[in-house]
């Protein structure tokens, strides 16, 4: 059987991630509707080799439709009530709904049983908080985690197609001794890191690094567990990197923390510093999986891990985990709005 399902911001960056996703995963459509913006409408994509056309979002756009995939930005604010009110079932991937306690926050790889209770819209988690977790639970699970530090190293394509732009067209200009003044970052991205992404909040810390604390927080269950974050754009075009320090409740070895991760759904470990392999984002871009390397003992800590963490962030960061919810969906049976 298969299921109408509607893309609202289908022409974005994340949207065109959402058809590759659910052709290559053979989600079960029986009807795609495309949406986008009055300025998006009238373009043509293809999905399976039909050739569809973006409508104008609208809140009819969700009559007869199950599952509605929204890329991001406000639409899910504008639209999202309507759809759930002609039965559809909102995946979000914006920040609008991650933090209402009645919305499920869910990374399939995590709490796949949180997409059960449901009242009509489930949230995709921010794109560097999903990264993480994926790496954190199976550590979780076996020796638990009192404290997380971490570092991220995020690409130019996070703030979208104007950041990738942005980084190609300055890097020529510098390269070629011109001029290219920054603006869609604070300030130069070639060449350059940027410790700041988003607004600055609370303590001085950026609403990013919070949404990393808060978010997992919802995600583990768990808000005990201390986690401090620093986030950083870089020169980089695909995939966010994190380097991760983990103090866990009971010690667990390097040895058995790669046992666990290897077995552990959607990871892959890439760990090799004799033959040089680890993470590298060239090397993780167009993959669904979260990649784990340079996986050490604190030295100076009795109970701590080091971890590196690669992962498309535009895939499983954002498409990829969206379309895992809702295969999640199908198979708990919780289309409708509990």
């Amino acid at each position: 059987m298969g299921f109408n399902v509607v893309i609202v911001g289908a022409s974005g960056a994340v949207g065109q991630e959402f058809l590759k996703v659910l052709e290559e995963r053979n989600f079960p459509v029986d009807r795609l509707r495309l949406c986008a913006t009055a300025r998006s409408a009238g373009k043509q994509m293809v999905f399976r080799g039909q050739t569809l056309v973006v409508e104008e979002t609208t809140p009819d756009s969700f009559q007869d439709m199950q599952i509605a995939l929204f890329a991001g930005g406000s639409a899910s604010l504008e639209f999202g009530p309507a759809a759930v009110q002609r039965g559809c079932v909102v995946i979000d991937n914006s920040s609008n709904y991650r933090l209402k306690p009645d919305v499920p926050l869910v990374v399939p790889e995590v709490n796949p049983e949180d997409v059960q209770w449901h009242r009509g819209i489930i949230a995709n988690p921010n794109c560097s908080t999903i990264i993480m977790v994926v790496a954190l639970k199976p550590i979780y699970d076996a020796a638990g985690i009192k404290r997380v530090v971490v570092s991220t190293y995020q690409a130019v394509s996070g703030a979208g197609a104007e950041g990738i732009t942005e980084l190609a067209n300055q890097t020529r200009a510098v390269i070629n001794g011109e001029e290219y003044p920054p603006q869609k970052f604070p300030y130069q991205i070639a060449f350059n890191l940027i410790p700041h992404i988003d607004v600055f909040q609370e303590m001085d810390y950026t609403k990013e690094e919070w949404k990393m604390v808060k978010e997992t927080h919802k995600i583990m269950h768990d808000d005990s567990i201390g986690i401090t974050a620093t986030t950083v754009r870089v020169p980089v075009f695909r995939s966010h990197s994190e380097s991760i320090n983990i103090e866990t409740k009971t010690k667990i070895t390097a040895d058995r923390a790669r046992e666990v991760l290897a077995r552990a759904p959607g990871v892959v470990v890439l760990d090799d510093p004799a033959a040089k392999q680890y993470p590298m984002p060239l090397y993780c871009s167009d993959k669904d999986e979260v990649f784990v390397g340079r996986i050490r003992e604190d030295n100076s800590l009795p109970a701590g891990l080091n971890l590196w963490v690669v992962a498309d962030q535009i895939r499983k960061g954002a498409a990829t985990n969206a379309v895992q919810i809702a295969e999640l969906l199908v198979k708990y049976n919780c289309l409708m709005a509990s």
